[in-house]
């Protein structure tokens, strides 16, 4: 008996990499990308200001393998994209001058360049965009120039004291500031980066965002809000996690404040930014049943 041709008319058969070619592949970016990695576990992201490094390559890890096969039923029917090569090169030539010079924001940057190459050279333009967000993710994980973060965290601090200082003295405590030293009682408490600078600024809207893509609203609105709220929920998730830690410090001491209970403090801190972006989404939840009943009423009346 003949067997069916299920082939739709006029389509390619699609060619498919042998696996021998993946496995190259694999070993390929294993032998390129370990030893970076091992370098920024002993050094860079063993530092309090970029923990959140191997937790967002982690999460993107998890967010390529949970989009595979919505990347492998995108591909199905469209050829491999000669776009890839030129992406291919150019994420190549960052790694080799990242990795020659020392320059971290090339090195780890280049292996989105080079997997997004991969994706269109091996499966299509459709399969890179099923798994656009997860390399999007990886730009959180990417160490930001010394001289860029420290223009931005000093103004963040002033304005994450500022606030601290102002809720507390509202709030009937003795306290008081001076640039980003805050004074409450006895003690005196310097808002460091790792409490209210630009790299926790990036790790709650990898959070954030995460949430966003997990959750996956239907409605445009609702995500667009949402997705700018991020910016000043985090703000306000560092302040919170300041004034817990005077407060800290303040009613037990400074030990208190400087031992477990500080690292406690940066539980606290995901903790309420997580909070306040289900609350804040709740809020936009009702805006948006509110708006649709409005127009179902409308449509009603007309």
């Amino acid at each position: 008996m003949a067997a069916l041709d299920n082939t739709l008319p006029g389509s390619a058969a699609r060619p498919r990499l042998p696996l021998g070619s993946w496995q190259i592949v694999a070993f390929g970016l294993v032998a390129m990308y370990v030893p970076s990695f091992v370098d920024l576990f002993r050094g860079l992201w063993s530092s309090d200001a970029q923990a959140h490094g191997p937790i967002v390559l982690a999460i993107a890890c998890w967010l390529l393998y949970r989009k595979w096969p919505a990347m492998c039923e995108a591909a199905q029917g469209q050829a491999p994209s000669a776009w890839g090569w030129p992406i291919f090169v150019i994420g190549l030539l960052l790694y080799i001058v990242g990795r020659s010079q020392g320059i971290l924001i090339f090195e780890v940057g280049s292996l989105i360049w080079l997997l997004a190459a991969l994706i269109l050279l091996l499966h299509g333009s459709r399969a890179l965009k099923a798994q656009w967000f997860p390399l999007f993710f990886m730009l959180f994980m990417i160490p930001l120039p010394g001289p860029f973060v420290d223009a931005l965290t000093m103004p963040m601090k002033m304005a994450v004291s500022y606030v601290a200082e102002t809720v507390l003295y509202g709030v009937g405590y003795p306290i008081a500031r001076q640039g980003v030293i805050l004074q409450i009682g006895q003690y005196k408490l310097l808002v460091a980066d790792a409490c209210a600078g630009l790299h926790t600024l990036f790790t709650l809207e990898a959070l954030g965002l995460l949430y966003l893509n997990i959750v996956r609203h239907d409605s445009v609105i609702r995500n667009i809000a949402l997705a700018t709220l991020i910016v000043p929920i985090s703000f306000t998730a560092n302040v919170i996690r300041v004034m817990v830690l005077t407060l800290i410090t303040y009613h037990f001491g400074d030990e208190a404040g400087q031992g477990f209970l500080h690292g406690f403090a940066g539980m606290v801190l995901f903790i309420s930014a997580l909070l306040l972006i289900m609350g804040v989404d709740g809020l936009l939840q009702m805006f948006v049943r509110l708006r649709e009943r409005r127009r179902a009423a409308q449509g009603a009346g007309a």
